[in-house]
């Protein structure tokens, strides 16, 4: 569906992110403006022989800020960063909610890329060793990707929509998009919209460094996107929630704004699982497609927030894309790969990126691409190297591109 004037418009207005360079909006903030990275040593586990060896691990985080200690037991890691974070949105937003007071017009949009995966190569261990009545009882519950929304619904009484998907390392912004979907639909008035991943255990961490996906340069430095030395990819956890609430909703509740959002688009290359298709088409498509969605012209745009996954390919790959599509244009858009902050935490990423888009438009700062110190000529962008860059994008075009093929894109709007 196209946006209109009569379409019903969906706004950004809370934002719960959960990263390595800080938690909460004011942390979460800071942690860019200190233009420094959360990515060190990975110290979670033993990594043997293997050449990986950076990661971005929430080390401040505190279940028992969220949660009753009773309750943790039910609830894994990647559920606890998807609940809480979904809380610290719901906090920034000013909404009221509850299990006492549950709304059928209030819904959940989550995604992942691996779930409750690492919490299950635990529970294996502990088959291994002791057999099946070694197993928790609890994983059965754990161990699915929807224990994310569902939690998040029975947590805050959200009785609408409730759904995770599974779209690899464009999740969030897939649950973005599925979120302004429902809302311009009208089946839902506010939605919780967001992503969760904690992958950092050894079997999902060396299955990564197998494929030679992932950097093994020296921490902190190994995440340089766009940059001619760059080697892969680092992998993070964290998660991000934003609420996503219908325009007139929100305005009648005098709530604060961060931005609307204006167009979604999703597809895949339908080519190969870890590489980009050759020519670029389908990623080109799914940037024209997220601006025709948001009836947006490519030169309103005024910031790309890029995948920039700090993988040869893909980087060149993205950098090809946005000059075909924005033309003349293109050199002139500030661009930022935000991961050299937050390291990769999968499907968790575009949900964190969207919560950057929302602050950067509202604060008036683009970040920067740290570690970019010898430009690609492959990758011929605007690319902000190092340090931010004062502006305010009334337009901004957020890239997700991951495994499988997958392509999403959303545009963002300030009101």
């Amino acid at each position: 569906m196209s946006s209109s004037e009569t379409t019903r418009r969906a706004v950004i207005t809370g934002v719960g992110p959960i990263s390595c360079i800080g938690m909460g909006r004011v942390d979460f903030w800071n942690g860019i403006l200190s233009e420094k990275t959360g990515i060190a040593p990975l110290t979670r586990f033993d990594l043997g022989g293997l050449e990986a060896r950076s990661a971005g691990e929430v080390n401040d985080y505190d279940p028992l800020r969220f949660f009753p200690s009773k309750l943790l037991r039910r609830l894994d890691r990647y559920a606890q960063f998807a609940v809480s974070s979904a809380l610290l949105a719901l906090e920034d937003s000013g909404l009221t909610y509850g299990p006492e007071s549950p709304d059928p017009r209030r819904g959940v949009s989550f995604g992942t890329a691996l779930g409750g995966i690492s919490n299950a190569e635990k529970e294996h261990d502990a088959f291994v060793k002791g057999g099946f009545k070694a197993v928790s009882p609890l994983l059965a519950l754990q161990v699915f990707g929807g224990s994310a929304h569902s939690n998040i619904a029975i947590t805050c009484g959200f009785q609408g929509v409730g759904t995770t998907n599974s779209n690899s390392c464009a999740s969030g912004t897939v649950a973005l998009g599925e979120a302004l979907r429902y809302i311009r639909d009208g089946i839902a008035d506010v939605m919780i919209a967001g992503a969760s991943e904690a992958p950092l255990s050894p079997l999902t961490y060396g299955a990564f460094a197998n494929i030679r996906t992932m950097s093994e340069a020296e921490p902190p430095r190994s995440c340089r996107p766009f940059d001619l030395n760059r080697d892969g990819f680092v992998m993070g956890e964290g998660a991000a929630s934003l609420v996503v609430e219908e325009y007139g909703h929100a305005k009648a509740r005098g709530a604060r704004i961060y931005a609307e959002v204006l167009g979604f688009s999703h597809n895949n290359d339908a080519h190969h699982m870890t590489s980009p298709h050759p020519d670029g088409g389908p990623t080109k498509r799914a940037m024209r497609d997220a601006l025709a969605d948001a009836r947006t012209n490519p030169y309103e745009i005024g910031y790309i927030n890029a995948h920039g996954s700090s993988t040869k390919v893909n980087d060149s790959n993205e950098a090809h894309c946005i000059h075909d599509v924005f033309g003349a244009s293109a050199a002139s858009i500030p661009v930022s790969g935000t991961k050299a902050y937050t390291a990769h935490p999968l499907g968790a990423t575009g949900a964190l990126e969207a919560v950057i888009c929302c602050l950067a438009m509202t604060e008036g700062y683009l970040p920067p691409t740290l570690h970019y110190d010898t430009p690609d000529p492959d990758c011929a962008l605007d690319v902000i190297p190092n340090h931010g860059r004062q502006a305010r994008p009334r337009k901004i075009l957020s890239n997700s591109f991951g495994f499988g093929g997958i392509n999403s894109c959303l545009i963002l709007g300030s009101v």
